[in-house]
């Protein structure tokens, strides 16, 4: 996708690694979640708080700090930005500070993490999912219908319809 392109993203999607990195098939997670039930996610990016894929998938401090000037760059490109949806409590805490260096105003105390939270930041909106890990999902920590109803409220937030109509 080009630079054009990706400035006219309204989304941006949060995890805390590379998706293929993890081991498991969270990219096949993500894209069930928003095909079922007819859900449509337009107009996103996919990103990642860390650019490597650590042992055990555990990213350690000093790794969030070195990646976080990429984050914060990728959110600074899309122009259009209205909704970041931080997939697990390490992405969301990623994403505030990755729009703080982006000039968005982080409230003290910092927003804490749950499933389900919403953040209005003024001009955008920060939305928390549980990781859609293997992990979370075959524990049942998250649902197909939890996920989709956070899918949903980001559809809302960006005005696009809640189903397919093709």
């Amino acid at each position: 996708m080009s630079i054009t392109c990706a400035a006219r993203l309204e989304v941006i999607a949060v995890g805390h690694i590379p998706v293929l990195s993890a081991g498991d098939d969270l990219g096949g997670l993500v894209l069930e979640g928003l095909a079922r039930d007819g859900l449509a996610l337009r107009d996103a990016w996919i990103a990642a708080a860390v650019r490597c894929a650590p042992p055990d998938n555990r990213p350690t401090p000093l790794e969030f700090a070195t990646c976080r000037p990429f984050l914060a760059r990728e959110i600074a490109a899309l122009g259009n930005l209205r909704v970041v949806l931080a997939l697990g409590a390490l992405a969301w805490r990623s994403a505030l500070e990755a729009l703080a260096r982006n000039g968005v105003t982080v409230p003290r105390p910092t927003p804490k993490f749950a499933h389900g939270a919403e953040v209005d930041l003024g001009r955008v909106i920060l939305l928390g999912s549980y990781h859609v890990s293997q992990q979370n999902t075959n524990t049942g920590r998250l649902t197909p219908g939890m996920f989709d109803a956070v899918l949903k409220r980001v559809n809302r937030a960006t005005g696009e319809p809640k189903r397919r109509t093709s």
